[in-house]
């Protein structure tokens, strides 16, 4: 919190009632004259709030964008028209790349980013809240960007589906606007876009490249005990029923107030106090800050009933996206598991609304180990934050500058990564950063490999825990379907869009919006006094014990609010666990017993069981292609080989591997992908018979092609700490390629000699 500048020295309360009596005196005045006019500026700004309010409702298309854009494709105009659209970002000068890398970074010729924002009762555009976003990360690597936004109001009968059909069709306009793209447009989805994103991606995976979802909450079951109570909710108030009633009183439309009223209850401190006194405290320099988050946090939108039921049932409440059990009209199953695209999973341990257990759990919940994610083709990056907030994660700065920066100039680096796990870690280049010249930026993106139990160990599953929710989930359906039975039709009998909308503009969240703004007869008072106040400003000094008894008073509040909130948090979860870890009400959803034969066979979805014969066949093609391919796969599998135990690599030893693939063909670096996989594969499968198939793959190679190839490989070494297995594995690799060099030269040589 800012703190007024002093002004005076201390009082000094002597040994005289009136030396004492006077400075307090003094100080009592100058308080009261500053907290007089902080009140009123701060009335000021509430009314501004307001007419930001009544105007952004106004908007045609109401976002918080910094960035001006232009329509490509209206959602509204499709076959199955849902309130969606794509735009195109136009990118302000301060954003374009700079001229002696306009050539290097021809937008024509680098895959498109597309921003998905969330759809979670705010309206869209915290993507590109700020220059330093992941829009504007985008545009400063010199992408082409496109952002997926909606509009308030959804269209009349428009599902979750429809939705996914929609964003389907936008990647197909990107990918046809960008036909000279290396890659598939990488897509990013913040918050519940992530999950909506990684469904499209479930059924369509052949239009995405790499994914990034930020804050994105898959395994809603997931989360740590005593720390993550949001997840409870559903149990606690009976299930989706209350939902269902929800949009029966908005007829047929939910308001996406609730969703956020549900934020705010997380952390009772700061709503209903840390973020009004932090305005007032610091009115003079707080209020342009405060506007625009409040322009953001009051754009308040609407979802069809049939949508936010869908999303709480299969999602919310019944996790089944994670299990595999969400199916289509069409009759496509969503797996998670089909996506052939690399996943980026951006978390942070400060986020109480989506912490890692419910970002990461999908992971454990659908691969048993990492044979699994082999087996599925799949390549996950997960990167963790140490404090940062839910909202943080999209709007901070420094998060911009940094972890979205560092993936966006990375994402062909990720896009090449063999099937597996990383974690993704972002450090400062220092000055003695060997290679530096190849890292843009501040920070050096680093991948490392790991297993899925690495991501375990944070997600910490709990089978007793998804036992309970499991229950949870069967009494929602219960009570949905008594609900439906006797409570509905009466709903839809007495309900009207005139009642509706007024409850609408009763909201709790809406009255202080709706309530002091210019149409007040007060308001025009206010801002008059405002402004005189504004001329007469005289802020308290920083020492002023009244002063300082405010802060501690402010500070005893919220330290009361936040007892409350956890000794609440705490009640929740006991009672959560107490009613649905209740034995005779697990064996009432049809749950077999806890520890039983029978529980332990329903631990992952069916599909994850391999068949023996796919196994057999896959093992018969790796056999085969053991000794295909030329110098290009040859040093492709020379690298990986040395680097098999560590799995290491950051944007320097990239770099330096696009400058060997460069000398070996002219195809782009994204063409190699393919390459990769498969000789990572190979190694996987038999690591020797892949180093002795070396030397036939070199045979028909020209001997200087060879030894360029072997350079950069030394070369490339020179950015690793190579261990001593490593170093060895390097010179056993070197050592091939030089015998295949010198064989081709002596070929060569009595080739010339016959001809002579």
């Amino acid at each position: 919190m800012t703190q007024p500048q002093p002004q005076s020295a201390p009082p000094d309360f002597g040994a005289s009632p009136i030396s004492y009596g006077v400075p307090l005196v003094q100080a009592a005045v100058e308080y009261s004259i500053d907290a007089w006019q902080r009140g009123v500026l701060f009335a000021d700004v509430l009314r501004e709030r307001g007419n930001q309010y009544q105007a952004h409702l106004l908007d045609d298309t109401p976002n918080v964008l910094d960035f001006a854009a232009e329509l490509i494709v209206d959602g509204r105009t499709l076959a199955r028209p849902v309130n969606y659209g794509l735009v195109r970002i136009i990118a302000p000068d301060d954003l374009k790349p700079a001229r002696d890398a306009a050539s290097a970074r021809d937008p024509g010729r680098l895959r498109p980013f597309v921003v998905f924002d969330p759809r979670a009762g705010h309206g869209p555009g915290i993507g590109g809240f700020k220059r330093e976003s992941e829009i504007g990360a985008a545009l400063r690597a010199g992408h082409t960007c496109y952002f997926v936004g909606f509009l308030p109001d959804p269209v009349p009968g428009q599902t979750v589906e429809d939705v996914m059909r929609a964003e389907a069709t936008f990647l197909e306009k990107v990918i046809e606007l960008h036909p000279d793209s290396p890659g598939k447009p990488a897509v990013i989805g913040n918050c519940q876009a992530g999950w909506q994103v990684l469904m499209t991606a479930a059924m369509r995976p052949e239009l995405f490249g790499p994914i990034i979802v930020a804050g994105a909450p898959v395994s809603y079951w997931a989360g740590w005990r005593g720390k993550n109570p949001m997840r409870y909710s559903g149990g606690l108030l009976g299930g989706s029923w209350l939902t269902a009633l929800t949009g029966d009183l908005g007829a047929g439309r939910f308001d996406g107030a609730w969703l956020v009223q549900n934020f705010e209850n997380m952390n009772p401190a700061n709503t209903l106090w840390h973020k009004q006194y932090n305005l007032y405290a610091n009115v003079d320099s707080e209020a342009q800050r405060y506007l625009g988050f409040e322009k953001y946090w009051g754009g308040h939108v609407f979802l069809n009933a049939a949508e936010m039921q869908y999303i709480v049932d299969n999602l919310f409440v019944g996790n089944r996206l994670v299990q595999g059990e969400i199916v289509t009209s069409d009759g496509i199953r969503l797996d998670l598991r089909n996506i052939r695209s690399p996943i980026v999973v951006f978390c942070s341990y400060g986020d109480n609304i989506t912490p890692p257990p419910q970002a990461l759990g999908w992971i454990t919940d659908l691969y048993r180990d990492d044979a699994d994610v082999f087996a599925h083709d799949q390549t996950i990056v997960y990167a963790t934050h140490d404090s940062i907030g839910h909202l943080g994660i999209f709007v901070s700065s420094s998060t911009g500058r940094k972890e979205h920066h560092e993936f966006v100039s990375n994402i062909d680096l990720i896009d090449l990564l063999p099937s597996g796990v990383y974690e993704a870690q972002m450090g400062r280049k220092a000055a003695t950063t060997l290679h530096a010249e190849l890292v843009e930026g501040e920070h050096v993106l680093a991948v490392t490999r790991r297993s899925v139990d690495d991501v375990r160990a944070i997600v910490q599953p709990d089978p007793a825990s998804d036992r309970r929710f499991a229950t949870a989930a069967y009494v929602s359906n219960l009570n949905l379907d008594l609900y439906r039975s006797f409570v509905q039709p009466w709903l839809h009998a007495c309900t009207t869009p005139w009642s509706a909308g007024l409850a609408s503009r009763f909201h709790p969240l809406r009255v202080p919006y709706e309530s002091w703004s210019d149409r007040n007869p007060l308001a025009s008072s206010v801002a008059h006094l405002a402004d005189s106040v504004k001329q007469e400003r005289k802020s308290v000094a920083a020492d002023n014990p009244f002063w300082q008894m405010q802060t501690l008073m402010s500070n005893a509040i919220e330290a009361s609010l936040d007892y409350y909130r956890d000794m609440r948090d705490a009640a929740v979860e006991q009672t959560f666990e107490t009613i649905y870890g209740a034995p005779w009400l697990q064996a009432l959803a049809g749950l077999p017993a806890a520890g039983s034969n029978e529980e332990a066979t329903v631990s992952q979805p069916d599909a994850a069981q391999e068949p023996d014969a796919a196994i057999v066949a896959e093992h018969q093609r790796l056999r085969a292609a053991m000794t295909t391919g030329g110098l290009i796969e040859a040093s492709v599998r020379a690298l990986l080989f040395v680097r098999r135990t560590h799995g290491e690599a950051d944007e320097r030893r990239f770099n330096l591997a696009r400058a060997l693939l460069g000398t070996l063909s002219d195809r782009g670096i994204l063409a190699f992908k393919t390459v990769v996989r498969e000789q990572a594969a190979l190694l996987r499968f038999d690591s020797d018979a892949a180093i002795e198939a070396l030397p036939g793959m070199l045979k028909g190679v020209p001997s200087a092609q060879v030894r360029s190839a072997a350079h950069h490989l030394e070369q490339l070494s020179a950015t690793l700490v190579l261990d001593e297995q490593e170093r060895t594995d390097l010179d056993r690799v070197l050592a091939i390629f030089k015998t295949a060099e010198k064989a081709k030269t002596m070929q060569r040589s009595e080739v010339r000699q016959k001809v002579e």
